[in-house]
């Protein structure tokens, strides 16, 4: 996978996760019916986020991001789909090529971090298992935690 197509579905699924997220909280806070969608697609959503994230990093070390684009690109992934301009900006910038700079046939790491990359994307199947691994630790860590506390009106 190209890390273009992948910067681009995960910016997408981004999109899509905070729409179900949005409108699950519809149905939780305006009609008050549910909070299965807030369960459910809050779950989704962290999950795609935590992977958006990941592939950002990747992309910053493989790529050689200036450091303003990758925290305007992180930054992206907070307010409700704000990824969509992260992703038209990282194709106008070309930021995400068609080609991994690290990979097969493509320069040698010479950093620690992108020693990283290189091996992760010499072993796609096990650095998908591993960073699988990775966002779901991070998950149970904040499911862990708990839920953001929610605002009380009139108090």
């Amino acid at each position: 996978m190209t890390p273009r197509t992948l910067f681009t579905w995960l910016a997408r699924a981004e999109v899509v996760t905070w729409t179900l997220l949005l409108l699950g909280m519809a149905l939780k806070y305006v009609t008050r019916t549910t909070e299965l969608g807030v369960s459910v697609f809050g779950l989704v959503h962290g999950v795609v986020f935590l992977a958006y994230v990941l592939v950002t990093l990747v992309l910053w070390v493989d790529q050689k991001w200036p450091v303003r684009e990758v925290v305007l690109v992180l930054a992206c992934g907070i307010p409700p789909f704000a990824t969509l301009y992260a992703e038209r900006r990282v194709e106008r910038l070309a930021l995400a090529p068609t080609q991994w700079r690290l990979g097969a046939g493509g320069e040698a790491p010479v950093t620690v971090p992108e020693r990283v990359v290189a091996t992760a994307l010499a072993r796609p199947v096990a650095a998908a298992l591993v960073a699988a691994g990775a966002v779901g630790v991070v998950t149970a860590a904040l499911l862990a935690i708990g839920p953001p506390p929610v605002p009380v009106s009139g108090a």
